[in-house]
């Protein structure tokens, strides 16, 4: 077995990584890369141990979010491990990427949110109990496509309000105050997830909890609006159909967003424009334990009161959901070889790189790779 460390390597495996900037479809990463300042979230070298003798296939998928990242992260591993094919339908979504893994059809998934209570309780048949393990951090942005505007502010009660189809003129007085002007008048179009989405999840999580006057539904991974909405499949169902509409407005992963403009999200009476300095400075407010129980989990969840006038308030912490044991034991090797590296400062680079995203703070690195480690 021939093992070393993938720090050693990190000059060729950012290559590889950077071979994809822009490269993936809707990725604005290879333009903008994170500012220096939020590579501080994960300054402290956390190397991860590889084989690079190993060989197999891995089958994964789920979380669109993660869709540039997994792709900049696999060729960037498949540079130093040539035998191991890794595999990620990002088509499936959350829902559907933890619906295979449940099932057994996946060696992990990606997900926007942890498992829940039930599934937790399903994945103990399965491989005695599934974990997951913190890999992205990024937000959620809201995208709009409204002629002539290109500066748009809104409140998070606003955006509420648009959402819950209570708002449906780009004229609306409320929309004015945000802004400190009037936008033309236009019928609102809202585009929203028609999937199970954990894109849906981080942003639901938040009107639930930060905007309970005007948002009265629970959180939930599928969109809880019925009525003038236009449902889309996927992340880029609902890019694609905000840039080819009017006035048009919805969700996505800002890694997604690709030429898109996105709302500055007023908090504490600042417009906060995403960035992955603001995401990592919420993760970091924020951020609070929610252990589903089984050891190695790392689930975390977000406590909304914590947010500041410095913080981005629609954060998105996606997950790899993984046995704490597998039953084949070359599966588990190639998973763990495969995550440790995801999780690794050279990963979450290479992450921040090629998707824009915000790299994980040195701690939760740390915990991860532990958490990892002990798979069996």
């Amino acid at each position: 077995m021939k093992l070393t460390r993938f720090a050693q390597l990190g000059a060729v495996a950012a290559v590889a990584a950077l071979a994809l900037a822009g490269c993936s479809s809707g990725s604005t990463a290879g333009s903008s890369a994170a500012p220096s300042s939020s590579s501080s979230a994960a300054s402290d070298e956390v190397a991860a141990t590889i084989d690079t003798s190993g060989t197999g296939t891995l089958t994964a998928g789920g979380s669109s979010a993660q869709g540039n990242a997994q792709n900049a992260w696999i060729s960037a591993y498949k540079a130093q491990v040539a035998g191991v094919t890794v595999n990620y339908d990002q088509s499936q979504g959350s829902g559907g990427g933890v619906t295979n893994f449940l099932s057994g059809a996946y060696d992990f998934a990606g997900s926007d949110s942890p498992l829940k209570a039930d599934q937790t309780e399903q994945s103990q048949a399965l491989c005695e109990g599934g974990i997951n393990i913190p890999v992205y951090l990024d937000g959620v942005s809201i995208i709009y496509n409204v002629e002539g505007v290109t500066d748009l502010k809104l409140s998070g009660a606003t955006i509420a309000k648009i959402f819950n189809l209570q708002i449906t003129d780009w004229s609306d007085p409320a929309i004015t105050a945000d802004n400190g002007t009037a936008l033309p008048a236009g019928a609102i179009t809202t585009v929203v997830r028609s999937d199970g989405s954990g894109t849906t999840q981080n942003f639901t999580n938040y009107l639930a909890a930060a905007q309970t006057t005007d948002w009265p539904y629970p959180a939930a991974n599928a969109w809880p609006v019925t009525g003038n909405v236009s449902a889309q499949k996927g992340g880029s169902g609902v890019v694609n159909t905000v840039t080819s509409g009017a006035n048009t407005i919805g969700y996505a992963d800002h890694s997604a967003i690709g030429d898109l403009s996105s709302v500055a999200i007023i908090q504490d009476g600042t417009p906060i424009e995403f960035s992955p300095d603001a995401v990592a400075a919420t993760f970091t407010a924020a951020a609070v334990d929610a252990s589903n129980g089984v050891t190695g989990d790392l689930s975390k969840k977000f406590d909304y009161s914590k947010l500041t006038a410095e913080t981005y308030p629609i954060p998105l912490a996606s997950y790899a959901v993984v046995c704490s044991t597998f039953k084949d034991a070359d599966q588990a090797a190639l998973t763990k070889s495969y995550l440790s590296f995801v999780t690794s400062t050279d990963g979450q680079a290479i992450a921040a790189k090629n998707a824009g995203s915000a790299p994980l703070p040195t701690e939760i690195l740390e915990a991860a790779q532990e958490s990892i480690a002990a798979i069996k």
